[in-house]
């Protein structure tokens, strides 16, 4: 190995790592979907985002829902790019230690 590997400390928890794979496919999620696809609870996943929001990587924008004020979750170039570049690390420790 000639370099140390460069994980992205914001998206390498788990729970991150998923949710901005999930958000990477989509244009935006509804907090309440994201929520249900990574079964964490409300609390959780704000704690999240508010980490995300703070890198630039997520961005949150308030829209109605069926009558209701809903929190959508959208992941910005920048976070799409901290993503890939991430993947790309794992990537890499994968080919070294396979």
């Amino acid at each position: 190995m000639t370099s140390v590997l460069q994980f992205d400390s914001v998206i390498h928890p788990p729970v991150r790592l998923q949710l901005a794979a999930a958000l990477s496919e989509v244009n935006d999620m509804e907090f309440g979907r994201a929520r249900d696809l990574l079964g964490v609870s409300d609390s959780v996943l704000s704690k999240h985002l508010a980490q995300m929001q703070e890198a630039g990587y997520v961005r949150l924008r308030k829209a109605p829902l069926g009558g209701r004020q809903r929190t959508w979750l959208v992941l910005t170039a920048q976070g799409r790019a901290a993503l890939k570049a991430h993947v790309r690390a794992l990537q890499d420790l994968a080919g070294i230690v396979g």
